[in-house]
């Protein structure tokens, strides 16, 4: 049964072409015309046809072609160069005519020769490749396919069924816009980051000289200073602590049309881009990073360090989506409580919702450090219409957007626009400023 079953699972796998049905078409009817009127001389001109189409037809291959598609680099930076293989298999002793190969290209991926069929020469019992070359445009998941690939055969008489290979799963990261923070942390939790804490203890940075206490180590002594006071003092340091920095990314509204890595970037762009960054720095320097998603669905990340933690974050980001429903109020397990008491919140929005201000204020009055990072920076608006009144909206919208933010301000909330490297050092040192009062205070 297996062996019967066999050929018809293999000629199923093969269709005839229409130059199959020509030439048979034509070797019937001049043998037909040749019976019918007696001029066998026709069977002569028939002949040909007949035994070309059977003599191909014996030399059919019996399987379809097989197909894969691979990456050098299946993960990538957006903007960083693309490498991919399409491999064509033959498992018949017999080589195909020709195999057409085409592929499906996602919207930010640009293929040197673009989405265009590829003809392949497969011999028997070997694969072929072809080489792509391209360029990924934008951060997030890019499924690359499905690719499809037909084999002829018999000489052009059969075509095989599309043979498919599954999508090869590409992911791009976001291009870090480069953060550092010169400043120090309002609070930090442990003692193992390379951060420069408030508190005075084992550490590197210099705090002052202070008069010799139960529990300090002889080797902090100042001779200088003690042998001119006549009592002894000992250096006092600043602690190395980790702070712990939660990045909260307002993913309410997507603003502006993407021009991936090459155009314009969008809110989501500045956000994402932003959010690597700022990532990337402070685990750099040891402290422990988490991340928030406020928006149609909430998404956590859970605080850690280290270069592990980085890559986490990293694959955390290429799922930030906006909102799909505009009018849809984000959960409402949203709240101050996800959120620990010592950690700095920078907060990523446009500032284009009253619910991400309410968001704000409230993380604010529930005393969290809040910093609030406009990724909108400067709308560009459309150019003024003719129309008397068209100009007024725009006018009256960038007037409430400057309300909330002053009403932020109101709240102990600084609203800083991303500017990249240094752009919130400012800020920071005024939150840390306020960190050390209520310190005292307590």
């Amino acid at each position: 049964m297996a062996d019967a079953s066999a050929p018809r699972s293999h000629a199923r796998a093969f269709e005839p072409t229409r130059a199959l049905g020509r030439a048979v078409l034509v070797s019937g009817v001049l043998v037909l015309v040749a019976v019918l009127t007696g001029r066998f001389d026709l069977v002569i001109l028939a002949a040909p046809f007949a035994i070309g189409t059977a003599v191909s037809l014996v030399r059919r291959p019996g399987r379809a072609p097989t197909v894969a598609v691979t990456a050098a680099e299946p993960f990538l930076v957006e903007g960083g160069d693309l490498e991919v293989r399409v491999d064509v298999g033959n498992p018949n002793p017999i080589g195909f005519d020709l195999v057409v190969v085409r592929l499906l290209v996602p919207q930010w991926v640009r293929l040197k020769h673009s989405d265009r069929p590829y003809a392949v020469d497969v011999q028997g019992g070997t694969i072929a490749g072809v080489d792509l070359e391209g360029r990924v445009l934008r951060w997030g998941r890019h499924p690359l396919g499905p690719v499809a690939a037909h084999a002829v055969a018999a000489d052009g008489l059969l075509i095989s069924r599309p043979v498919r290979a599954p999508e090869l799963p590409l992911k791009a990261y976001p291009a870090i816009e480069h953060f550092d923070a010169a400043e120090a942390m309002p609070r930090a939790a442990g003692h193992v980051g390379g951060h420069r804490s408030r508190r005075t203890g084992e550490g590197g940075e210099l705090a002052g000289v202070r008069r010799f206490g139960p529990g300090d180590r002889l080797r902090r002594i100042d001779w200088r200073v003690s042998l001119r006071t006549r009592e002894i003092h000992v250096v006092s340091t600043l602690s190395d602590r980790d702070a712990e920095v939660v990045v909260l990314l307002d993913a309410l509204h997507e603003a502006g049309r993407s021009g991936g890595i090459e155009g314009r970037a969008s809110v989501l762009d500045t956000t994402v881009r932003a959010a690597a960054g700022i990532a990337e720095h402070y685990l750099h320097r040891g402290d422990r990073v988490a991340l928030l998603q406020y928006g149609g669905t909430v998404r956590h990340l859970r605080a850690a360090s280290g270069r592990r933690h980085y890559m986490t974050t990293l694959e955390w980001l290429l799922d930030v989506a906006p909102a799909g429903n505009a009018d849809e109020p984000p959960p409402s397990s949203f709240g101050p409580h996800m959120v620990q008491g010592n950690a700095l919140v920078m907060v990523l929005t446009p500032l284009l919702d009253i619910r991400s201000a309410a968001m704000l204020a409230n993380l604010a009055r529930a005393g969290r450090f809040v910093v609030a990072v406009d990724t909108l920076g400067n709308p560009v608006l459309p150019k003024r219409s003719a129309a008397k009144w068209a100009d007024i909206p725009q006018r009256l919208w960038v007037l409430e957007r400057q309300n909330i933010i002053a009403q932020l301000r109101e709240h102990g909330v600084p609203v800083v626009a991303w500017g990249g490297a240094g752009s919130l050092d400012e800020v920071l040192r005024g939150v840390a400023r306020v960190a050390v009062g209520r310190t005292i205070t307590a």
